[in-house]
C-alpha cells in the first residue's frame, strides 16, 4: 500500500500543534493564532503574541 506523504505530512504537522498547545499551556503560555499552515510543505503558524506572552517564552525557553 503506498503512502499518501501529504497526508502523513499533515497528520504529523497538527500532531505537532497539538503537542505545542500542551506543552506552552503547561507553562502557562497561550498563542493565540497557533495552528496549521496549509502550505506544501506544511507549515506551523506561531502567530502573534503580546510582550507579556514573548517574555514568558523567553523565560521558559532560557530555563529549558
Amino acid at each position: 500500500m503506498a503512502i499518501d506523504h501529504n497526508a502523513e505530512a499533515d497528520r504529523q504537522a497538527r500532531l505537532t500543534v497539538d503537542e505545542l498547545r500542551i506543552v506552552l499551556g503547561s507553562h502557562g503560555i497561550k498563542l493565540p493564532s497557533l495552528g496549521r499552515d496549509f502550505g506544501d510543505p506544511p507549515l506551523i503558524t506561531l502567530g502573534n503574541c503580546n510582550l507579556a506572552t514573548a517574555r514568558a517564552l523567553v523565560d521558559v525557553l532560557r530555563r529549558a
